[in-house]
């Protein structure tokens, strides 16, 4: 069984498990987190299954570029471009990262604070 046979984020990908998609290109689909830490709180992920940013490689090169622009696409989307928004990668355990497909985060529609 492959990897991506099992994984959450690849399910959706494939439209065989249930997401509230906000936006969806050739490459990648964006769709608001179930555990939202924020108003607007929105997963964007490759449809190619990368299990981190430590897996993406130069061939991935273009495909990382599409993720930073649908951030901000996203926070178009969701009323947040003007407000201001966070993005954020976690890579592997210790930064947080409970699903092991990359994922960016697109929270905004409240105050930031640092550290988060």
């Amino acid at each position: 069984m492959k990897q991506e046979d099992n994984c959450i984020f690849c399910r959706i990908v494939r439209h065989e498990a249930k997401a509230s998609v906000v936006m969806e290109t050739q490459d990648l689909i964006a769709f608001d987190d179930i555990h939202p830490q924020a108003p607007v709180h929105v997963l964007i992920i490759p449809k190619k299954h990368i299990t981190n940013l430590n897996s993406a490689g130069q061939d991935d090169l273009d495909l990382m570029g599409k993720l930073l622009l649908a951030a901000h696409e996203v926070a178009r989307l969701k009323g947040i471009e003007e407000s201001g928004y966070r993005t954020v990668i976690n890579t592997n355990r210790g930064a947080g990262q409970s699903v092991f497909h990359l994922h960016l985060h697109v929270i905004g529609g409240r105050r930031m604070t640092w550290p988060p």
